[in-house]
């Protein structure tokens, strides 16, 4: 490396200094720069103030200049490898690894879906009657893209709404970060003062917009709230499941609503903006045309149901009970014209979703106001058995329905064991000489323990038949009413017993089986359904709801679906035999040859009416007490099922709500 020495400062060395350094001005001269001009250049100066510098640090090395080690330069290469290798696997991962996930990113910036919004389809009763209508909402969303990036400016921006909502920032922040959508719900449903707040600012708060949505109204609210259902905002889990639903979107949560969710559903339409790398909007396109829900008709009869549900509160007010159910069919569709379940609830503070202590204390409840027990509720039915019973016996030939039996108000049951040791089953009164149709219409116990298990030298059904011919008439299995939750009736046999009580089958347990007691569970739903059969003459229908799905405009509907009815079976109980049951339900109510007659109080309907009461022995004087009626007797167009729980004392409480009933929906 070349090495320059300062001339000024070799004039300047001593003499003796001078004539020491031969060899270095020798070596000057070898290396001495050709000046161009007389004029100091800028390098010289700099060179004399270095080689001044070293003078005075006593410095003994001569050089102005050293040169670079080696080990300096190495390290010098390695890091610029490492820095350019760092860069290139870096690129890789941008590019390779994760371009996909990062260019979904830069579309996602580059198009921005608007919805268009549809509306859910409405629900109407059987006289076209709107139950359910589709009320305007307002809803604040968070769009996380749109967001400051600054810190200080999102704080600023999150406090000033979470001051409006009157929520805490850190909760707001919370849902920001765990959200994993880009566009989330932050407040749904806004009251009208901070929907105006909100309105007047909402161009100051980047990331955040008000989007135009819907909430169901129910017109009938707690009347129908077990039959219609509600909705409900959809939950991430089931936005990760199902297609088509965005997290503005309400769901069907019980009822008709669930049910029916796949057609009352709406789907919006999508406005696609696109935008450039400023964000500003270069081009729309409507990539799919918005699309209501269909809508629902029903068999119910909205009047009818209002009119029930009234007379059976007034009813549990007057005995200081809590808990009724009731059922209407149409005998001759399977159609659902009332179904009640009491206690119930509104249903519209599950839509509003703002009232929390009321939702609360629905949900706290003891008596499980939300438990519709008229498809989930199972039930002793006592006495209500015996015209299923009693078809059965005609079926099989068992005994002729003119025969007698004496009903002495009870029966001895021998101990196979011990002759001298009995049991005894008693009737709740002394019938004398009874036939089929008197047994059915004074419900007679002591006539039904004969013919279902055997008495003396008359022969019974037994369990296994028992059991079969109330399976036909859909006691055992769902009915397969369209609402959610129903549950299956219970039959108890030998094998269940055996297994479950670890006991063995007695005669007893037949003789309870025969009037009702004992280990049954029926659901009303059920109850009624086989009722429908005596009804219309053999035909077990599949309980509907919903008659029709349509859609339009009100003054241009088109049908989409309509629902013919359904047959489970029929034929299965000669239609002869059933007229008998029928004469034995008729004179129930008209009190002929039969002067213990137990529906006697409905003989003054303006039709005539066949009925049939029940009352199930729970245990320490509480009941059940049901009641079905059909009518009018010639020409069924209705089977009502009524039933009160957990009533103290025997009392035919139902009676009187049935007969308030009736006379309305046959006068009205």
């Amino acid at each position: 490396m070349f090495e320059f020495l300062s001339l000024r400062k070799v004039k300047k060395r001593k003499a003796k200094s001078f004539s020491g350094d031969q060899n270095y001005f020798s070596v000057l001269s070898r290396f001495k720069i050709r000046r161009w001009t007389s004029e100091i250049e800028p390098q010289e100066i700099f060179l004399d103030s270095l080689a001044q510098k070293k003078e005075r640090t006593d410095i003994s090395d001569r050089k102005l200049e050293t040169p670079l080690l080696g080990k300096i330069l190495k390290s010098f290469l390695i890091f610029c490898f490492l820095l350019f290798l760092i860069l290139f696997l870096k690129t890789f991962q941008l590019q390779v690894i994760e371009g996909g996930k990062f260019s979904a990113l830069a579309q996602e910036n580059k198009f921005i879906i608007h919805r268009i919004q549809a509306e859910r389809g409405v629900i109407y009763d059987n006289n076209s009657t709107q139950l359910v209508f589709n009320k305007p909402s307002f809803d604040l969303l968070c769009q996380k893209n749109n967001l400051p990036r600054a810190d200080n400016e999102k704080k600023k921006i999150l406090e000033e709404v979470s001051e409006i909502l009157q929520t805490e920032v850190l909760d707001l922040s919370k849902k920001i970060k765990e959200s994993v959508p880009s566009e989330f719900l932050v407040a749904e449903n806004l009251d009208h003062q901070t929907l105006i707040i909100l309105e007047t600012k909402i161009n100051e708060l980047p990331g955040f917009k008000i989007e135009k949505n819907s909430i169901r109204e129910y017109a009938e609210g707690e009347n129908s709230a077990h039959l219609i259902g509600y909705t409900g905002k959809i939950s991430g889990d089931e936005l990760d499941i199902l297609e088509g639903y965005s997290v503005r979107d309400y769901i069907g949560r019980d009822g008709l609503e669930k049910t029916y969710e796949e057609f009352l559903r709406k789907k919006p339409g999508e406005l696609r903006f696109e935008r450039d790398a400023l964000g500003n909007i270069i081009s729309k396109e409507i990539t799919s045309l918005p699309e209501s829900g269909k809508s629902l008709v029903l068999w119910l009869d909205s009047g009818l149901q209002n009119k029930i549900k009234e007379e059976l509160e007034k009813e549990l007010e007057t005995i200081n009970a809590q808990k009724a159910v009731a059922v209407a069919l149409n005998p001759k569709t399977g159609g659902v014209m009332a179904l009640v379940s009491l206690p119930d609830f509104d249903n519209n503070l599950f839509s509003k979703g703002k009232d929390v202590k009321e939702l609360e204390k629905i949900l706290n409840d003891p008596r499980q106001p939300l438990f519709n027990r008229a498809v989930s509720g199972k039930y002793l039915t006592g006495s209500t058995i015996k015209p299923l019973i009693a078809s059965a016996v005609l079926e099989e030939g068992i005994i002729s329905p003119e025969k007698n039996i004496n009903c002495r108000g009870k029966i001895n049951i021998p101990n196979p064991w011990d002759p001298n040791a009995s049991s005894t089953k008693k009737d709740w009164e002394v019938h004398g000489w009874t036939n089929m149709r008197k047994a059915i219409a004074e419900s007679c116990n002591v006539y039904f323990y004969t013919v279902g298990g055997g008495y003396e030298e008359q022969e019974g059904l037994g369990p296994t038949a028992i059991k079969k011919y109330l399976s036909l008439f859909g006691w055992e299995e769902k009915t397969g009413i369209d609402l959610p939750a129903e549950a299956s009736g219970f039959i108890p046999d030998k094998i269940w017993k055996k297994e479950i009580q670890n006991e063995d089958w007695w005669d007893g347990d037949t003789y309870n089986l025969s009037i009702g007691q004992g280990y049954l569970q029926i659901t009303p739903i059920e109850v009624a359904n086989a009722f429908s059969v005596i009804a219309n003459g053999g035909i077990l229908y599949q309980p509907q709801v919903v008659q029709k799905i349509v859609g339009g405009s009100a003054d241009s509907v088109q049908i989409f679906e309509e629902f013919e009815p359904k047959i489970i079976r029929e034929n299965f109980i000669n239609s002869e035999n059933l007229q008998i049951v029928r004469e034995g339900m008729r004179q129930a109510v008209t009190g002929e040859n039969s002067p213990r007659a137990s529906a006697v109080l409905l003989n003054s309907l303006p039709v005539p009416v066949a009925a049939k009461t029940g009352t199930a022995e729970l245990g320490n004087n509480y009941y059940h007490n049901w009641v079905t009626v059909f009518a009018p007797y010639d020409d069924p167009q209705i089977v009502l099922t009524l039933m009160i729980e957990n009533i103290k004392g025997v009392q035919a409480v139902v009676l009187p709500v049935a007969k308030a009933v009736l006379e309305w929906y046959f006068t009205k």
